[in-house]
């Protein structure tokens, strides 16, 4: 495996790109190459098998821009393909998901804490979270609850409006989150109203970002098994989506912190 490979990232769409942003200013070193799967969003609510037949397709992909590592920058993915790409990419690649990483840091950090989980209701229905966490710690109580509009209200642009409080109040009042002390923001788009969250609970609940915890795993994986780009240049970025739009390009944006360029590949031809 070339250290000096790319690192590729992928996700149902463009929340995925946080997690990119996130790795750019841990590892400003490194090449990327992002992946969008923009013309089969959202995840959130489709099956199983359905998931793993996407992300198959993205992995060959990645695999053929000879990417040392291969990040999956998406929750629904991770609870639905993380083991399925991990044998079908073999040595090829080496495999990271959103969940794993944010599992062993709410196990090691969180004792004897409540956390709440919020994401879609692919990553909810699959009790990937509490059950992973239970394997690790019987101490940390694990409540999650399934918020499946706030993807397409963030994807509109409704952020720090009228319509994003009511849609936030609605679902962080649930009694399925009352006397949490950590909320996992399980889905990459979340982090995109964190502060409106982070406000809701009056900064008394520690919210926890996927995005960063993911970044820094990665940084600390790649120093240990020698895999850091050792040039002195500044990363290329490449972002490609299996569908393009005007809104896509805005979103990007967005999602990134900067302009991108988008490169159109289909997925099935």
């Amino acid at each position: 495996m070339q250290k000096n490979a790319p690192i590729g990232i992928f996700d149902s769409g463009i929340g995925g790109l946080m997690v990119a942003h996130a790795i750019k200013n841990v590892l400003p070193n490194e090449d990327l190459i992002y992946f969008g799967d923009t013309a089969h969003l959202p995840y959130g609510d489709k099956s199983t098998a359905t998931i793993q037949a996407y992300a198959i397709k993205i992995a060959d992909f990645l695999i053929q821009q000879k990417c040392k590592i291969i990040v999956i920058a998406c929750n629904s993915a991770s609870a639905a393909a993380n083991d399925l790409l991990k044998e079908y990419v073999a040595s090829k690649a080496t495999i990271i998901n959103v969940i794993e990483p944010m599992v062993s840091h709410v196990a090691n950090t969180c004792d004897t804490k409540t956390v709440g989980v919020i994401g879609t209701k692919q990553t909810v229905n699959s009790a990937i979270y509490p059950d992973s966490i239970k394997k690790i710690t019987e101490s940390i109580n694990v409540k999650s609850l399934a918020t499946p509009l706030l993807v397409p209200m963030i994807e509109e642009g409704f952020l720090h409006n009228r319509i994003a409080h009511d849609v936030i109040d609605k679902y962080l009042g649930n009694s399925e989150l009352k006397e949490i002390d950590a909320l996992v923001l399980g889905c990459t788009h979340y982090p995109l109203i964190k502060s409106e969250i982070d406000n809701y609970f009056n900064h008394k609940v520690e919210i926890l970002d996927s995005s960063i915890i993911t970044a820094n795993y990665l940084k600390s994986f790649l120093i240990e098994n020698g895999l850091s780009n050792t040039t002195n240049k500044i990363g290329k970025n490449r972002f490609f989506v299996s569908d393009l739009t005007d809104s896509f390009e805005y979103s990007a944006k967005l999602f990134f912190g900067e302009p991108v360029v988008l490169e159109k590949y289909k997925l099935w031809e």
